[in-house]
């Protein structure tokens, strides 16, 4: 008596259409080409810091070393959510690699403009980094997944010279760092590709 018929339309919930399960392999796709771990990230991070070196080196000690770094980055979670806060929606399409550090240094519509977001993926409690995901691609930011057992956090802030660093953005300076970003992007996006 108390039962209702089930709509034909309508599937139970732990149900997943064909089409879903495509769109979450290829989601799972997607994070395991922007996520870097192992050797992968020691490339990254090695290329980084190399290229940080050089920046450094060419700034000549005119600004001590902690004001030039917050120059070209924005590092933890509260600065890289107020930068990106502070930038303006993207237009739809999300920036990738497509655009070049000409590009975003052109743009006088916002204060200081990120290339992209380098994130700990490992970091705990997971909420701490939840706004960031649907943040960063709101604006147009790609988005750089960092892992390494649980000690991602650890890995970014050694180039930044602190302890930890849960999110650092990367300024729009068209430096080398720039540069070295952009080529990563455009690296991921052929691999994205095929």
């Amino acid at each position: 008596m108390g039962r209702r018929k089930r709509k034909s339309g309508n599937l139970p919930d732990s149900v997943t259409t064909p089409q879903q399960q495509q769109q979450q392999q290829q989601q799972q796709q997607q994070k395991q080409s922007n996520c870097y771990e192992g050797e992968r990230l020691v490339g990254l991070l090695k290329s980084l810091d190399r290229e940080i070196e050089t920046a450094k080196r060419s700034n000549n000690g005119v600004l001590p070393e902690k004001i030039w770094i917050k120059q070209q980055f924005a590092i933890g979670i509260n600065d890289v959510t107020r930068t990106l806060e502070r930038m303006k929606p993207s237009a739809g399409e999300k920036s990738s690699a497509n655009e070049s550090v000409l590009d975003y240094g052109n743009r006088e519509d916002s204060f200081v403009c990120l290339q992209a977001v380098l994130l700990a993926s490992d970091c705990n409690p997971r909420g701490l980094t939840k706004h960031i995901l649907s943040l960063a691609p709101s604006r147009g930011v790609p988005l750089i997944f960092v892992r390494d057992k649980k000690a991602g956090s650890l890995r970014l802030g050694e180039l930044v010279k602190l302890k930890t660093a849960i999110a650092i953005g990367v300024k729009v300076k068209g430096s080398g760092i720039n540069r070295l970003i952009e080529e990563i992007l455009h690296e991921r996006g052929s691999v994205e590709a095929t």
